[in-house]
């Protein structure tokens, strides 16, 4: 994992910097934009989360923005990769995501930023549904702080927007399904979220561990049984 962490305060001037060495690169005639995604996208829009280790984004802008990216980085200290479109390889990516995006932030006059909120992006979560990860988490601190600020998301939302997203709310995983049902049922939000964030840690410590005794074996395919099936050893 990166020793450089993103958080709400220092993530705009990185943005920053990238809007400058891209108008420097660029020019003023071909804007660029940039939609945040996942970790940078709830720090941008609630105040749970510390932290991220990168800044996952779709990225519609010409090729120059990856060397200004680069650029950056190299000054900065950032590590390769720092803010990558990876995560549009992934199951939780639709181009509608762009059509639910909301505005943030022009930088520079070239560099616009969106960012994705309330009931998209838990249900991007939740398609996510990573139990050794923040997504998780990620969905009880929404919901917790959208009820906070009187911006309560029902359950009927979740599922319009899993519709809107995803063609259906039975398309997400049958595990997130049940997750998020549970939670709707819960009445202390406060109390789940913390309890899902040291389960989300000891998920991650679990694999750590299997990793360590079992090199280059974890990949995106197997992650959830080996973690099911360690957590069972590890119970016994």
């Amino acid at each position: 994992m990166s020793e450089v962490s993103f958080t709400k305060d220092n993530l705009d001037g990185y943005l920053k910097e990238l809007s400058r060495e891209f108008r420097k690169m660029n020019g003023t005639r071909m804007p660029a934009e940039i939609i945040l995604i996942g970790g940078a996208a709830v720090l941008i829009n609630y105040g749970f989360r510390e932290m991220t280790y990168d800044i996952d984004a779709i990225i519609q802008a010409s090729s120059t923005m990856k060397d200004a990216i680069n650029h950056v980085g190299d000054r900065m200290g950032l590590p390769n990769g720092w803010l990558n479109t990876d995560f549009m390889k992934t199951t939780s990516y639709t181009p509608k995501l762009i059509q639910y995006s909301r505005y943030y932030k022009t930088f520079s006059n070239v560099l616009r930023i969106r960012t994705i909120s309330a009931e998209y992006l838990v249900v991007m979560k939740l398609m996510a549904g990573r139990q050794y990860k923040n997504d998780l988490s990620d969905v009880a601190g929404i919901l917790l702080e959208q009820k906070n600020a009187g911006k309560e998301i029902s359950f009927e939302s979740v599922k319009r927007a899993a519709g809107e997203l995803y063609g259906g709310y039975d398309n997400l995983p049958e595990t997130s399904r049940t997750f998020i049902e549970a939670v709707y049922q819960n009445a202390n939000l406060a109390e789940l979220y913390t309890k899902i964030c040291e389960e989300e840690k000891q998920n991650k410590n679990i694999l750590l561990e299997f990793e360590d005794d079992y090199p280059e074996v974890l990949n995106g395919d197997n992650l959830a049984e080996i973690l099911k099936a360690a957590k069972a050893k590890k119970n016994r």
